[in-house]
């Protein structure tokens, strides 16, 4: 079932994680600290709105290259949806051409933190790690037609980099609900 992003208040501070990544590693939001950017985004690999827009995520992480820090974040849960294993993910990181840092949030607190409620899940900070941007990669949806080029996405990140106002009307993101375990929803 289809879910839109919470919409946090701009300027919310991140949350600080520390999760272990599909490659063994682990990576927390210290790590990402004196980058001018850093995008945290909640994607799964068996959503189809995620599957419609990892190539074009990879692409921007590719053109960004250093001057934006970005970490993936899993928090499905993995026993009742097995796509979002490791493994899987793993696959799909290959796939899609992903450079950056894919983590497992098996407990879902970081998911509960940063108020994350679909995948695909957008959040852009600033260099002092406040929120300037939390929404969707662009317009295209699973058969609207729309390109996937990331143009809602791209000129907050560009705004961002080059000193400017990043702007306030911003469009929620659509996908699939977060897959919470059993009993471990978040309250409203």
């Amino acid at each position: 079932m289809a879910a839109n992003s919470f919409m946090v208040p701009l300027g919310t501070p991140a949350p600080a994680f520390d999760l272990t990544a599909i490659d063994g590693g682990s990576v927390s939001l210290e790590d990402l600290k004196g980058s001018p950017a850093s995008l945290v985004v909640f994607l799964s690999n068996h959503c189809p709105y995620v599957r419609h827009i990892e190539s074009g995520l990879g692409a921007l992480a590719k053109d960004y290259g250093a001057r934006l820090s970005i970490v993936a974040i899993c928090s499905n849960d993995s026993v009742n949806y097995p796509d979002d294993d490791p493994t899987h993910l793993a696959e799909q990181a290959a796939r899609a051409g992903f450079t950056f840092p894919y983590l497992l949030d098996d407990t879902q607190e970081v998911a509960k933190a940063y108020r994350a409620a679909c995948t695909p899940d957008f959040f852009l900070y600033d260099e002092q790690f406040r929120l300037v941007y939390r929404g969707e990669f662009d317009g295209s949806r699973p058969g609207n037609g729309v390109p996937v080029t990331g143009s809602s996405l791209r000129p907050a990140i560009d705004a961002l980099l080059d000193g400017g106002q990043v702007p306030e009307r911003q469009n929620p993101s659509l996908g699939c609900g977060i897959k919470w375990k059993p009993g471990n929803e978040p309250v409203a």
